[in-house]
C-alpha cells in the first residue's frame, strides 16, 4: 500500500515536471498512452475474466491433489501446464503457494507452479504478440518455462 502511494506520488511529480517543461509534448504523450490503453483494454478484461474463472475452477485443494508428494515428475509437468495458463500477480501466487504446501503439495511442484504463474502467460500471449511481436513473445514464454523447470529442479535437489 505504502509503496503504491510512493510510486504514484513520484509519477505525479514527474508528470508535473514534464508538463512544466513542455505542455504540448506532455499532452501528446498522455493522449498516446490513453489510446494505447484503450486498445489493450479488451484483452486485459478478457484476461481478468479468464483468470477469475480459472482460479474458481482450480481450487487449492484440487491442485494439491494433482501435485502432491507422490506425483513426482508428472506433478511437475501438471504444475508447469497449470501455471502457464494464466499470468497471476505475486500477491495472489505467494499465499496460494503456502496454501498448497499446507494441503500436501510437494515443494518442487509448488515452486514450478508459482514461477510459471508469474512469468509465463499463455492467456496473455495474443496481447504480447500484438505488443512485442510473435518471435519475442514465444521466446520469452519458452525461456520462462525453461527457467521455471530449472528452478523446480534446484528446489527439489536443495530442499528435499
Amino acid at each position: 500500500m505504502v509503496s503504491g502511494i510512493i510510486l504514484y506520488t513520484i509519477a505525479t511529480i514527474y508528470l508535473g515536471i514534464s508538463f512544466i517543461k513542455d505542455k504540448h509534448k506532455t499532452k501528446v504523450a498522455l493522449l498516446s498512452s490513453w489510446k494505447m490503453f484503450r486498445n489493450v483494454l479488451p484483452d486485459l478484461l478478457a484476461i481478468m475474466l479468464f483468470i477469475g474463472l480459472a482460479l474458481s475452477i482450480f481450487t487449492p485443494t484440487f491442485i494439491s491433489s494433482i501435485i502432491g508428494e507422490s506425483s513426482g515428475f508428472l506433478g511437475i509437468i501438471f504444475s508447469t501446464i497449470i501455471g502457464s495458463i494464466a499470468l497471476v500477480p505475486s500477491f495472489i501466487v505467494f499465499p496460494l503457494g503456502n496454501t498448497l504446501l499446507q494441503n500436501g503439495a510437494a515443494l518442487p511442484q509448488v515452486a514450478v507452479l508459482m514461477s510459471t504463474m508469474m512469468s509465463v502467460g499463455l492467456v496473455t500471449l495474443s496481447m504480447e504478440q500484438k505488443t512485442f511481436g510473435r518471435r519475442f513473445a514465444y521466446a520469452r514464454n519458452i525461456s520462462a518455462i525453461i527457467m521455471s523447470l530449472l528452478f523446480a529442479l534446484i528446489i527439489g535437489v536443495a530442499m528435499t
